[in-house]
């Protein structure tokens, strides 16, 4: 690898002007001049005193140099390939779409190697491209395709448009000491002045809101402002347009509404979103796309704007919210489907390479981050990934361990929460938050279980095909809105065929789901339940979920108690969205001949009926195998409790929902309830050797044993006869809370909110 020292050592002259400039004007923001403007570049992402380190360590930072090697080699391609800006026609997936997205990546890489390489190359090859875009852009009318709330030019949708400027503008910075003058300033008139104007002023729709879509578009923004040195910019992409003036309550058709009330801008999309936790009311799906745009501008912010301490804005929660969506992740660093989720989605996605990078090198540099680095096995071309690369050549890295954790939700972290329970390699998703705004699902209390990156229990997560042209252009299906959002796709209850808030979106954002407790201090037992009062207008809801750890058992195994109080009767649904081959069940069933929906609306219409039963004992038992595992599901029922199994699918001509299957126990004419069931992860069977081992459940009984306002208790007896009983505090479940509650003539004395033994 040739270097050109003079340049070097011009570069290392830069960076120790730069630094001492900002030393001595750290609070002081002024208009600088052309010879300061050139000295300040590249300051954005990547520093003149990174670029001067990065050069000292190269070809001694495996990671780094690797990553280095496969952009090279990515971009060298695509230099020979030559440079495509097509006139944009299509929606996501198509040429048109894909190719600019794809040149917005390239720029950004090639502005990296110019800096890195001092190949000038590279430099030509962003110019050159960028000279094309404004050529293309002075004349460019909105895009053709008119189905989002807010378009685009480049794009279908403004919300691309402000990726393609948030990469782009970290391109300019590096090849800014490369332009002359002139070519500044064409630049900057036709193409990236009226670019943000666009997002912004002339989208006012898409860009004054509270919503990851905004977060882009303020960074987009800002961003550019940052490498322009625009202070008009850079205000509009913090605090939001001024003076604004729209009609009240104007709605867009996204599912959000613009803010009035001065709640705009990245820092407000800060403040809102993201609870002291952590956790992003939309669900770590959309956080991890969020968190490219707020994590790269805090960058720039932080570079170029230091005074503004942004990593340190409320309480610092950006770094914290990093943690608390690596957290969000299995076994396996999938994201938990929350919301519109898709399944897959991981830390091993370029976001999350920015984030733990980002993380490691503003934060507190811990070493369990370097661990999820390495196996993400690249890092960022910048002096963030720099540092992540010398603390795994350094081998600093620990496990980065995942316990036990409840998320608050809310910007004061009073709306709910998510609460996550891990015992050995069984992983509990519990979901009381709020609504998760327009990407938000109508599934108060309800849950997912996983083993080893497995799920046992799904959720659903969206319908749509991200980025598949062929099926709905790559945007979000009607099933969505018809299926994936109703709560009778999700394992929880719904009351009278009909989803909580009646499936509306005005009503579900006002409320969230309240914590009863939250214990994990004991590692076999970890419990969390919450109660929700506003989904079903009359009728409460608590539910306690429990990872179990139980010597009479072979693993830990979940206990869920949900208990339904009602000033009417209603008819109850509780689906088990099992993934599997049925083994066995301990009830008769009867299959139709030919299939049909068990409903017409609310998702209903999407199941089909395969078979029905009556329960015909206390306990109904369901054994499946899935990828090797067996497991049971035990449920407390009644005779009047009927059992079916759906499986999704009708009224989807287009095929575009998974054909799964769930067991549905639905009771009729019953006001007050009480849900209670335990799933079991058990044995194992190997194809190879075609042994089965430990096919059976262990459970004998599972049963009720008082159920008032302030208690439930139910026990648990293994086939051993051996009986375990849990107890929960329905009411004064603080850690410090003596009870004291008699059942079967035996008095039970406890502190806290659980018993068990």
């Amino acid at each position: 690898m040739n270097f050109s020292w003079s340049k070097l050592f011009q570069f290392v002259l830069v960076g120790m002007v730069v630094m001492s400039c900002k030393e001595e004007n750290a609070s002081v923001i002024e208009h600088t001049t052309e010879t300061s403007t050139i000295q300040e570049h590249p300051k954005l992402i990547l520093t003149a005193q990174g670029v001067k380190d990065i050069r000292a360590q190269l070809g001694n930072i495996p990671v780094f140099d690797n990553t280095l090697k496969a952009v090279q080699e990515e971009i060298d391609a695509e230099i020979a390939l030559g440079i495509d800006t097509p006139i944009p026609v299509d929606y996501s997936g198509g040429y048109t779409h894909v190719r600019h997205k794809s040149n917005m990546i390239m720029m950004q890489k090639a502005g990296v190697l110019y800096q890195i390489l001092d190949d000038e190359k590279y430099a030509k090859y962003v110019k050159d491209m960028l000279m094309q875009y404004e050529a293309m852009y002075k004349t460019l009318p909105l895009h053709p395709k008119t189905r989002s709330y807010a378009r685009g030019k480049l794009f279908w949708q403004c919300l691309n448009d402000s990726n393609w400027l948030v990469y782009v503008s970290q391109a300019y910075d590096c090849i800014y000491n490369y332009l002359s003058e002139d070519e500044r300033n064409t630049l900057e008139t036709n193409l990236f002045k009226p670019f943000a104007d666009h997002i912004s002023i002339d989208s006012p729709q898409f860009y004054q809101r509270v919503h990851n879509h905004s977060t882009w578009g303020n960074a987009a923004v800002g961003m550019i402002g940052l490498v322009m040195n625009d202070e008009e910019l850079i205000d509009r992409a913090l605090y939001g347009i001024k003076d604004l003036k729209l009609d009240a309550n104007e709605k867009d058709d996204d599912g959000g509404f613009l803010n009035k009330d001065g709640k705009a801008g990245f820092l407000a999309n800060i403040e809102e979103p993201f609870s002291p936790d952590g956790y992003y009311n939309e669900g770590p799906y959309y956080q991890r796309y969020a968190m490219y745009p707020f994590l790269i501008f805090a960058e720039g912010l932080h570079n170029v704007k230091p005074e503004l301490k942004i990593f340190e804005y409320k309480e610092g929660v950006l770094l914290k919210s990093i943690n608390a969506l690596l957290n969000l992740s299995d076994a396996d660093g999938d994201f938990f489907p929350l919301n519109d989720g898709q399944k897959g989605m991981s830390y091993y996605n370029d976001a999350l390479v920015t984030a733990v990078d980002i993380s490691y090198h503003f934060g507190t540099q811990d070493s369990g981050l370097l661990s999820i680095a390495k196996e993400q096995n690249k890092v960022l071309l910048d002096d963030s990934g720099l540092a992540v690369a010398l603390g795994i050549k350094n081998e600093n890295e620990k496990p980065f361990n995942k316990k036990s954790i409840n998320l608050s939700d809310g910007p004061e972290g009073t709306q709910g929460g998510v609460a996550i329970l891990r015992n050995e390699d069984i992983e509990l998703v519990f979901k009381y938050a709020a609504q998760g705004s327009s990407h938000g699902h109508y599934d108060k209390l309800s849950y997912s279980l996983c083993e080893k990156g497995e799920e046992i229990l799904q959720d659903y997560g969206l319908a749509r095909f991200v980025n598949i042209e062929q099926k709905g252009s790559g945007n979000y299906l009607k099933e969505n809105k018809t299926w994936a959002k109703q709560t009778i796709a999700h394992n929880t209850v719904t009351q009278n065929e009909t989803s909580h808030f009646n499936g509306k979106y005005d009503i579900g954002s006002q409320h969230h789901s309240v914590l009863n407790y939250f214990s994990s201090e004991n590692e076999k037992v970890q419990v969390a339940s919450a109660k929700e009062v506003n989904a079903y207008p009359g009728t409460e809801m608590l539910r306690t979920m429990a990872i179990l750890k139980d010597e009479d058992f072979e693993k830990p195994y979940m206990l869920d108690i949900m208990k339904v109080t009602s000033d009417k009767t209603n008819q109850y649904d509780f689906p088990y969205y099992f993934l599997g081959q049925v083994v066995e069940t301990n009830f008769d069933y009867q299959t139709p001949k030919s299939l049909s929906p068990l409903g017409t609306k609310n998702g209903y219409q999407h199941l089909y009926v395969e078979g029905t039963a009556k329960a015909s004992s206390d306990n109904s038992k369901l054994s499946w195998l899935n990828k090797g595992k067996f497991y049971t599901l035990t449920s407390v029922t009644n005779a009047n409790d009927d059992l079916l199994f759906t499986r999704i699918g009708a009224n989807d001509p287009e095929f575009n929902l998974r054909r799964e299957a769930a067991l549905m126990l639905r009771r009729k004419n019953t006001k007050n309830t009480l849900f209670v069931s335990v799933i079991e992860s058990h044995g194992s069977y190997s194809p190879v050797s075609e042994s089965a081992v430990n096919s059976n459940s262990s459970i004998k009984t599972l049963k009720v044993e008082l159920d008032s306002e302030d208690y439930t208790a139910i026990s648990i007896t293994n086939v051993n006869g051996n009986t375990k009983l849990f107890i929960t505090a329905n009411r004064n479940a603080l850690k410090e809370a003596n009870h004291n509650v008699k059942i079967n003539d035996k008095n039970y004395e406890w502190s806290g909110s659980y018993y068990f033994k």
